[in-house]
């Protein structure tokens, strides 16, 4: 099997799985609890997220932990819209975000809130023009990703900040998902981000929402307080170390495993050129780890079932969006239906080889034929 689906899930890292088992079997007591062993089990989630803070440059009573990306996004926004919708109901965001964010908006339009999609230019990178004429005295939030799931795009989050920063009582929340562990990222010009633990080799189940300490949520899961009065429920101890061995795992390689990406990125890229039919929508300056592309004239959902025939696995889109639908990025940069319509993402890791690509780049390549 080639594996080529690495945005929508990693393999789990050997060390990240043994620091779980370690973690499941030695902390025994809920850490909640007031005795030895919950106090015991307390520590070490107080330090796991220690660790991570420091990491991403966040204070360790800035994380909450959660199930993963999909709940941070919907605790981030909704959280935010509900307990600070006294001073407005209007939300921006755009249509290169994941289904957890645009679905969540969806639901608050429905309740009342008023929602605008920012534009994005040719290259995918937000309209900051177009955001600052949306900006508004009632914008409460303002929610994108560092670099989206389908395209990868790397948006300039430090202007994006400066632009809501002189709104006041707006909200800047960055849905970090494929960036943690494969870019540059610190939790520093931002009010809210989101990692998750399955992107970076991590356990499925397990994620964080970061939130300044200043900031207010009306949380999702009532309760109890537990670790924090923002999500309630016993600490899944165990899954939190795993994600803080996750975040260490992949920051401490982060150059290394940028370049292995980079080179195979371009490898791909270089073979790909001799097509006219085919266009590369990922710039050369987004992440590497995505690589997006049209194919005129191709059935791509035929082509995906193809190439899993033959034992490689690619996407259309994000993993989590309808099957037979246009890619929203796609559009947003194109405006171009059929192009939409036609996408494949290749998602890449250090764990991929040569080989690998060699083997997908000569099947691709008779599949794409067959398939036109």
């Amino acid at each position: 099997m080639i594996y080529l689906d690495y945005a929508a899930h990693t393999p789990v890292c050997e060390e990240v799985l043994e620091a779980f088992q370690i973690a499941a079997k030695e902390f025994i007591g809920n850490p909640n609890s007031p005795h030895t062993p919950g106090v015991l089990a307390k520590k070490r989630l107080e330090k796991a997220s220690e660790n991570i803070g420091h990491i991403l440059h966040a204070k360790t009573n800035e994380i909450i932990y959660t199930s993963g990306a999909s709940e941070s996004n919907n605790l981030a926004i909704k959280g935010i819209a509900k307990n600070y919708q006294r001073y407005g109901k209007h939300i921006i965001t755009s249509f290169l975000e994941h289904a957890s964010v645009t679905g969540t908006v969806a639901a608050l339009k429905n309740e009342g809130y008023e929602v605008d999609f920012v534009n994005v230019t040719k290259d995918g990178i937000i309209d900051l023009e177009h955001l600052k004429e949306l900006l508004r005295e009632d914008t409460i939030l303002v929610s994108t990703a560092l670099v989206d799931s389908e395209i990868g795009i790397i948006q300039p989050i430090d202007r994006i900040y400066e632009l809501v920063k002189t709104m006041p009582h707006c909200f800047f929340h960055v849905d970090a998902t494929q960036a943690v562990g494969k870019i540059p990222v610190a939790f520093d010009n931002m009010d809210l981000m989101t990692i998750s633990g399955h992107k970076i080799y991590g356990l499925t189940g397990c994620g964080a929402l970061l939130k300044k300490e200043n900031i207010m949520l009306e949380p999702l899961i009532h309760g109890g307080i537990s670790t924090t009065s923002f999500r309630s429920g016993t600490p899944a101890l165990a899954l939190c170390i795993s994600l803080e061995s996750a975040v260490k795992y992949t920051t401490e390689h982060l150059s290394e495993f940028y370049e292995l990406v980079k080179n195979k990125n371009l490898m791909i890229r270089r073979a790909l050129a001799k097509n006219k039919n085919i266009i590369i929508h990922t710039p050369l300056e987004g992440s590497p780890y995505i690589l997006n592309l049209s194919l005129k004239g191709v059935n791509t959902n035929a082509l995906q079932a193809v190439l899993d025939e033959k034992g490689i696995c690619v996407a259309t889109k994000s993993a989590c969006c309808a099957v037979n639908t246009v890619s929203k990025p796609v559009y947003a940069m194109t405006k171009d239906k059929k192009l939409s319509l036609a996408t494949l993402r290749i998602s890449l890791s250090h764990l991929t080889t040569i080989e690998e690509i060699e083997s997908f780049l000569e099947v691709f390549e008779d599949a794409i034929l067959k398939n036109s």
